[in-house]
């Protein structure tokens, strides 16, 4: 009997055919997906495996191994424990957190590089993978967490986030105007933040609480009834096509009497102007401007005829008052 230093490759096969060093599956599952719900190569590596190991008890897949005939053993092993038991072409399946098990992998790899054992043949598998959207689970229950811990969070209301909104919706744009792409990913977190927040706290009315399941499935169904372009029978050959499907089915869906209800006033005045032009021009209404001394009207007046000639009004003003800065800035630097 051969007594053997532990990692040293097992040689006592038949001569000229030594034995396999085996195979070693770290098997990882997204924490975002439900327990069980195992790809079919992962339920086929874990039937056939010679072991399966896992050191953490309350993993939560162990009672679906367990429900599917899967013997799971409780073991953290080394990377010179887990090659020693593959040892005689056995394979060992691992499993891990949804982030892997970088202690061992690290250890694994330091192993081989050795030179010093013949190493089994490694294999990450993912058991389940993440959908589009997944992280937003993540989002939720965070939301969820410091909704019921931070004292700040737990008190806040619908009217006294509001400002927010409106705050987080500005720096929104200007970074699209400004054409930061890293600004536009942070800035679009923070307006996800604002629906979230309000969704979560709307989870607690007491006569008509909804959350952000609602929410959504709510904006599902809005956008499959106003796209039959897409979900149902109808044709749309342009943009205009599109449009026009848009305005037909959210007419239907208010049963508005007025061509202005939604439009919110308190929006700043140039933008306010040209949604109340846009809405009468499509509306096909003759509808003459009011008129007055006043600057105001003046405004009114070029602002329907922005929109009308495609220009956003409050955009234009904006890159204009822009450039104003720039120059004020530029004036300064001389000056000083």
């Amino acid at each position: 009997m051969n007594a053997e230093a532990p990692g040293t490759p097992d040689t006592s096969g038949t001569p000229g055919h030594p034995v396999s060093p085996g195979r070693i599956v770290l098997l990882t599952a997204s924490h975002r997906v439900a327990p069980g719900l195992l790809s079919w190569p992962a339920w086929q590596t874990l039937h056939a495996a010679d072991r399966v190991l896992c050191a953490d008890p309350d993993h939560p897949q162990l009672p679906y191994l367990r429900e599917a005939g899967v013997r799971v053993e409780h073991a953290a092993p080394s990377a010179d424990e887990l090659v020693d038991a593959c040892a005689g072409g056995r394979t060992v399946v691992v499993l891990t957190g949804g982030e892997g098990n970088q202690p061992l992998t690290d250890g694994l790899a330091r192993l081989g590089g050795s030179g010093r054992v013949a190493m089994p043949d490694l294999e990450l598998l993912p058991g389940s993978y993440d959908l589009p959207g997944a992280r937003l689970l993540d989002l939720v229950q965070v939301m969820d967490r410091i909704r019921r811990v931070c004292p700040w969070t737990s008190q806040r209301t619908h009217q006294g986030l509001a400002k927010y909104a409106i705050e987080e919706a500005y720096e929104l744009v200007e970074a699209i105007e400004d054409g930061d792409r890293d600004e536009l990913r942070e800035e679009l977190g923070d307006v996800l933040l604002q629906v979230v927040f309000h969704a979560r706290i709307a989870e607690e009315d007491p006569e008509e609480p909804f959350d952000v399941d609602d929410v959504a499935g709510g904006l599902v169904e809005k956008l499959i009834h106003r796209h039959p372009h897409v979900f149902g029978d109808e044709t749309a050959e342009t943009p205009e096509d599109v449009h026009a499907h848009w305005l037909r089915t959210k007419a239907i869906e208010k049963q508005r009497t007025s061509v202005t209800e939604g439009i919110p006033l308190g929006q700043p005045g140039l933008a306010l102007a040209a949604k109340l032009g846009s809405r009468v021009r499509t509306a096909g209404l003759d509808v003459p401007l009011p008129t007055g001394d006043t600057i105001g009207y003046e405004l009114l007046a070029l602002a329907v005829a922005a929109e009308a000639n495609g220009t956003d009004p409050e955009a234009a003003l904006r890159a204009a008052a822009r450039a104003y800065r720039d120059a004020i800035v530029a004036a300064e630097g001389r000056a000083g």
